[in-house]
């Protein structure tokens, strides 16, 4: 398949992150807003291009409160920086369908480059609409200090309230543009 243009298909997709809580469990969530411009050959990424936009106000922890205080100026700052983006710069087949993504991630102002272990997850043909679906999902860690997201509370029992490791990880279903 040549190199075509993929819309995500936000019902059927999710970014998502974790990251260890008090040390003892993993507090999880997710982005209900994003968009990504695609445009690949499901066949062999490594030519592709991908910019992912995160609406960051749309995070869900399943706990207002801990979303309010990540939107605050203690994590995210939402107010001054609405948006997190990725823009892969660099592609490169690992072996079959995965594939190591490289680009700029960009959070609270600050720009870094991160890998993301990806996954073609194949392609299929909508019953509904017959058009061409293809899948992909992928994960990576970050530390979260290096994009000035700092706050952290000590533990009476040692340790923090916040690990500085986050794994971030996505699963696209995305529908080849008509």
């Amino acid at each position: 398949m040549a190199k075509e243009t993929f819309n995500v298909d936000t019902v059927h997709s999710e970014i998502g992150f974790s990251v260890k809580h008090m040390m003892i469990s993993k507090a999880k969530g997710h982005f209900n807003d994003f968009d990504a411009v695609i445009e690949a050959d499901p066949d062999d990424l490594t030519d592709s291009k991908v910019e992912v936009n995160i609406d960051v106000s749309s995070i869900d922890t399943k706990n207002k409160d801990r979303d309010d205080h990540l939107l605050s100026a203690d994590f995210f700052d939402v107010e001054n920086h609405p948006k997190a983006t990725f823009v892969a710069t660099d592609i490169k087949k690992k072996s079959g369908n995965n594939y190591d993504v490289t680009g700029d991630l960009t959070m609270v102002g600050t720009t870094k480059q991160v890998t993301f272990d990806v996954v073609s997850e194949g392609q299929s043909k909508d019953p509904m609409s017959g058009n061409i679906v293809a899948g992909f999902s992928g994960e990576t860690t970050i530390n979260r200090k290096d994009f000035g997201l700092t706050w952290n509370a000590a533990l009476e029992t040692g340790g923090v309230l916040v690990a500085d490791e986050v794994k971030i990880t996505f699963e696209i279903e995305a529908h080849k543009a008509e």
